[in-house]
């Protein structure tokens, strides 16, 4: 399978992507809505959703239920994270599998988190590890996704503004598909018109009303993103406000279309 194949069934070309998050296991063990890792795909499948980010053991729990829908993608999270603080350094960030495996497992595209709030021998390292990661995804043919976060700073602006600017790093390493926290309107239109890589936005943690992440949605697609990333905003919520969100949500992404 080429890269090409690869991106454009993670991105399709008529619509924007909505993709389910659940890797969150990898970092908060036993997380709510989340006690039985494979729920969720039963759960919202169905749900106009175009795939799933999951972990290694999701995705070998989960063949034959994917091997049934064949127009779900899936992207494998291959790295994870540990005590991060702002700003002190003392993160810890590594792999856990490799791209090869990704590919074995036949999953569409592989993610990396791009946590910048670390040490600059850190984030020496972090460029470093990052190139080798997409030095093999074009080997083996398959997109990277990255994702550019301070992990555990408060939305600021300063946070923000740094996020964006470490998006363009990630541009420079060579990303495939760039994945941020929702920066504004007006910053991801720049982003996109600016990097000119695929764009797809974060939801992030359950906040305020289901309208809020509709509005938040509506703001991306607008702003020209490929896709939403959201999770935390659909399957922890009250399950008839997760279905009415993800509706919403399905109908905005319908709503447009990419030139190929």
């Amino acid at each position: 399978m080429s890269m090409e194949y690869r991106m454009r069934r993670t991105l399709p070309s008529n619509r924007a992507a909505i993709i389910l998050p659940v890797d969150h296991g990898l970092i908060f063990d036993r997380i709510e809505g989340l006690e039985t890792p494979s729920a969720p795909f039963p759960a919202w499948a169905d749900s106009d959703v175009t795939g799933f980010m999951m972990t290694p053991g999701q995705v070998k729990q989960t063949e034959k239920f994917f091997a049934a829908r064949p127009h779900l993608t899936r992207v494998l999270t291959i790295d994870t994270y540990y005590d991060f603080a702002v700003l002190d350094g003392g993160g810890v960030h590594e792999l856990i599998t490799t791209v090869e495996e990704a590919v074995r497992m036949g999953v569409d595209a592989v993610k990396m988190l791009f946590p910048w709030n670390m040490s600059r021998a850190q984030q020496a390292a972090l460029c470093h590890r990052v190139g080798t990661v997409i030095a093999a995804c074009e080997a083996w043919d398959i997109p990277l996704v990255l994702e550019p976060v301070l992990i555990g700073a408060p939305r600021s602006e300063e946070t923000i503004a740094e996020e964006e600017r470490v998006a363009r790093i990630a541009y420079d390493l060579g990303a495939h598909i760039i994945k941020i926290a929702f920066p504004g309107e007006e910053r991801t239109a720049r982003l996109v018109e600016e990097l000119k890589v695929p764009l797809v936005i974060a939801g992030g943690p359950k906040t305020g009303e289901v309208s809020d992440t509709v509005d938040a949605v509506a703001g991306t697609l607008r702003a020209g993103a490929r896709g939403v990333i959201v999770g935390r905003g659909i399957w922890q919520r009250d399950p008839a406000d997760g279905a009415r969100a993800l509706k919403e949500i399905a109908a905005l992404t319908r709503a447009v279309s990419f030139a190929d």
